[in-house]
């Protein structure tokens, strides 16, 4: 895997620590969050969108990234496009 560090959550701290890549090879973003909390989760899962199967399924999983690293995901946007172009 070759993951391209795009960023970390600077108002963190040393003990959390939400953060963005991107992975070049399969041309994903990759992001680690909080977890969410059980009412959130459930949520989540109970949302419904037409076609799509209610629920998280196994292998998949809800996270928190704060609003302010949306410069972040941009960033992590533009790598990608990058990317697709090699």
């Amino acid at each position: 895997m070759s993951l391209l560090f795009i960023g970390i959550d600077p108002n963190t701290g040393d003990k959390q620590s939400p953060t963005v890549w991107v992975d070049e090879e399969k041309r994903e973003f990759v992001f680690q969050g909080w977890k969410p909390g059980p009412q959130l989760e459930a949520e989540c899962a109970a949302f419904e969108v037409r076609g799509h199967a209610v629920g998280i399924p196994e292998g998949e999983a809800v996270v928190r990234i704060p609003a302010h690293m949306v410069a972040m995901i941009r960033k992590a946007c533009d790598a990608l496009e990058r990317a697709n172009v090699r």
